[in-house]
Formats: structure tokens, sequence, C-alpha cells
């Protein structure tokens, strides 16, 4: 073996040495500060209680506001980006000609590109104006908001991705229900899509997991007041915009306030942890191989 293989070899095990040890690191640190949490908060509290107030002088430990909060906005953006993403995917793949498809594709990629912190403005300075416009009661700091612009945010991944998905079915399936009758729509609405269903889900999930740690446009637009509710008009506070706020503030080090990062961290972890396994496991399943 020559020499620069050998230097590029090493070069490659080092980088995925460097991962594996940061990922260990990040997942060391959240346990032994989740541990020293939950030695003085009890962990029925923190799953159970109602509110979360460590801040106050009345503290309460409940993750399940911050929890609400975060399902409630990634519902929203969910709703928003699915049925857009997936509508942008069909046209891209079975519309739209090949040269439109490679100048229209990567100008939509490059949505993911803008800076969240932007969006949140978009969405408290633009969006939440324009909506009070028809809904009266809707408070200045809301979840409807940012759910709306997490949504925009993440349609890139959705279209994206389900196109590629779409893309990479055989050829002869179209062709086969074109060749019974069908119309392009039926083609791709009953051929197409649940054949590429496996690459579909898996972009679907990714999307999911970007929008529950998505943080700047959630702490920026939808207040932070947490509170056990799903009513997205009023403002709620999600697990990452918590995280941002205590880490700004003047939190003594070492203390039980300071501890509750690493434990709604953990939460955060153990939320994507499960998503992402969801996701393989689905694409396991729904995985078609074509020869």
């Amino acid at each position: 073996m020559k020499i620069k293989e050998k230097v590029i070899e090493k070069l490659l095990w080092f980088s995925s040495f460097v991962t594996i040890l940061t990922t260990l690191g990040i997942i060391w640190v959240l346990i032994f500060e989740t541990v020293q949490f939950f030695g003085e908060v009890p962990i029925l509290d923190f799953l159970t209680d109602t509110q979360w107030t460590p801040l106050f002088t009345q503290k309460h430990f409940g993750i399940l506001p911050l929890l609400s909060g975060t399902l409630l906005t990634t519902f929203i953006a969910i709703s928003v980006a699915l049925p857009i993403g997936l509508a942008i995917a069909i046209y891209l793949n079975e519309y739209a000609s090949s040269k439109f498809r490679q100048t229209v594709k990567p100008m939509l990629e490059l949505l993911a590109a803008v800076p969240t912190v932007v969006y949140g403005y978009f969405a408290l300075l633009f969006v939440t104006p324009l909506l009070q416009t028809f809904i009266p009661n809707l408070s200045g700091f809301n979840a409807l908001s940012p759910g709306i612009v997490m949504g925009i945010m993440i349609i890139p991944l959705i279209s994206s991705l389900s196109e590629d998905a779409m893309y990479s079915v055989p050829r002869y399936l179209r062709e086969g229900a074109l060749a019974l009758g069908s119309t392009r729509l039926q083609t791709a609405l009953k051929v197409v899509v649940p054949a590429a269903s496996s690459g579909i889900i898996a972009s679907v999930i990714l999307a999911v997991s970007r929008a529950i740690g998505e943080t700047m446009i959630v702490a920026i637009a939808a207040g932070q007041q947490p509170r056990l509710t799903l009513n997205p008009l009023v403002p709620v506070e999600t697990i990452t915009a918590y995280i941002v706020q205590v880490s700004l503030g003047d939190v003594p080090h070492g203390s039980v306030e300071y501890r509750t990062i690493f434990a709604a961290g953990m939460a955060l972890f153990v939320l994507t942890f499960i998503l992402n396994n969801i996701s393989f496991w689905l694409r396991r399943k729904f995985r078609e191989v074509y020869e």
C-alpha cells in the first residue's frame, strides 16, 4: 500500500474516532449532570408535575409544559410542511421538465440556508401581525406563528429528500401504470409514492427531528411562558427555548436550576433518539429493492 493511501486511511480513522469520542463525551456530560439533578428532584415529579417554574420562588420541575410546547409547535410545522413539501416533490418528479427541476430544486433548498434567527424575527414581526388581522385574539407571542415558519423552514427537507426517493423509483413501474391507462396523477399517488414510501417517511421523521430541535425561532416568537396547553394562540415555551433562557441568565453554576438545562436536554435527546430509531425501523420495514 502506498504511503499516501496509508495517510488517508489514518486520517479517515482519526475523523471517525473524534466523532465517536465527541458523541460519547456529550452523552457522558448529559448523564452525569442529569443524575445529579435527579438526586435533588424526584423523577416522578419531573415526569408528572404540570408546572415548570425552577426559576421562581415556588419551584416546580414538571417537564410536561415544555414538552407540550415542543410537540405543539412541531405538530404545526409538520402540518404545514408535509402537504406542501410532498406536493412540490410530486410536481418536480412527475410533471416538471428536467431543466425546470434542475433550476428550481437548488433554489428551493436555499430556504434551508437562511439563518434561523431571521426566521424567528420573520415570525414575530411579519407572520404574527398578519395572522392577527384574521385572528384578533392571537397573542403577540404564540405557538402558531413559529410553528408555521418552522414548517416553511423544513419544506426543503421533505420536498428534496422525497423527490430524490421518487426519482429512484424504476421507470418501468411508471410505464406499466401508464400502459394500463392510469393518469399521471394516479401513477404518482398509487405507484410512485407507495414505492418511495420508505424514503418519504425517513424525510418526514428527519423534518420532525429538525423541528423538535429548532431553537431560535421558538425562542424569539413563541414567548417564554411554560404552560401545559394545546392552544396554539397563546404563548408557550419549548425545551430548546428554556435551555437558551437559562444559559443566557445569571443562574449559579452547579445549582439545581443550572442542572435543569441538562435534565431538559436529556429529555430532548431521548425524544430525538426514539424518533431516529423509528425512522431507521420504518426504512428497513418499507424499503423496496428493485432489480
